[in-house]
């Protein structure tokens, strides 16, 4: 059922949203497909602690739809990379945004060491069961000195039974850990900022409302928004918080062995 729920979540959704944008215009691309992962607000917060700017190499891990890293390349002018294991969701993202795409898993990324200037992952780590292996291949493939964005569902305390299937919420304490295992330095840390603006959650949510007419009565439907319903109980009730996070690679070998 997880493997099931999961790829109705991150795969037929994203190919539904692009087929959505491409019925109600371009301008509804970005917001779409930065739906459930990122505002505005937090990319730009993402933005400014990682120092991006214009030729910046910036691996998207996890990229799905690919909302984030075109919303950078429009708004900074980095070069993105979009690493992405969900077949659909790559195809849509390059129909929205034409960005280079890599039918990758975040465990093993097909890159060299040290050829990317800066990583974001968005929404992605709490899915991931061996996180000490997604952060250790991060690691590995950022330059000396590099930054990585996250953004991070914390958990208050112990999992909630109610927690959407193939979650696994790092809290505080263990999440400080792996990073520093993984050879990194928590620099930074916010709360999630600030809601979208109202021209942003109503194109993402005519997306959605349109997606939801299409294919409310499909089994994948029905899973994903189920996803939906327990990730925001979860926020809801204040079992987990929304964190961005900025950290900076320390070291070039990691302790993980993998």
């Amino acid at each position: 059922m997880t493997a099931v729920a999961m790829v109705a979540e991150f795969n037929d959704v994203a190919g539904w949203t692009a087929d959505a944008v491409e019925q109600l215009g371009d301008r509804y691309a970005i917001p779409a497909a930065c739906r459930g992962s990122s505002s505005p607000a937090a990319l730009a917060w993402l933005a400014e602690a990682c120092e991006l700017s214009a030729g910046t190499r910036l691996l998207d891990v996890g990229a799905g739809v690919g909302g984030p890293a075109a919303w950078a390349a429009e708004r900074f002018g980095v070069r993105p990379l979009l690493l992405e294991p969900m077949q659909t969701a790559c195809r849509a993202a390059a129909r929205l945004f034409g960005l280079p795409v890599i039918t990758a898993d975040g465990a093993r990324i097909p890159l060299r060491t040290g050829s990317i200037d800066a990583a974001w992952c968005l929404g992605v780590l709490c899915t991931v069961e061996d996180k000490a292996v997604l952060l250790g291949e991060i690691h590995r493939v950022l330059r000396p000195g590099a930054s990585l964005g996250l953004l991070v569902a914390v958990a208050r305390g112990p999992a909630s039974q109610a927690a959407p299937d193939g979650n696994y919420f790092p809290t505080q304490r263990e999440l400080v850990s792996l990073l520093t295992r993984a050879g990194f330095r928590l620099t930074e840390q916010t709360n999630r900022p600030g809601d979208a603006p109202l021209s942003w959650s109503r194109r993402a949510e005519e997306v959605t409302a349109l997606v939801t007419a299409t294919h409310r009565a499909t089994r994948a439907y029905k899973l994903a928004a189920r996803q939906g319903r327990r990730l925001n109980h979860l926020l809801a009730t204040d079992q987990i918080s929304m964190q961005l996070i900025h950290a900076v690679v320390t070291e070039r070998e990691a302790v993980w062995s993998y």
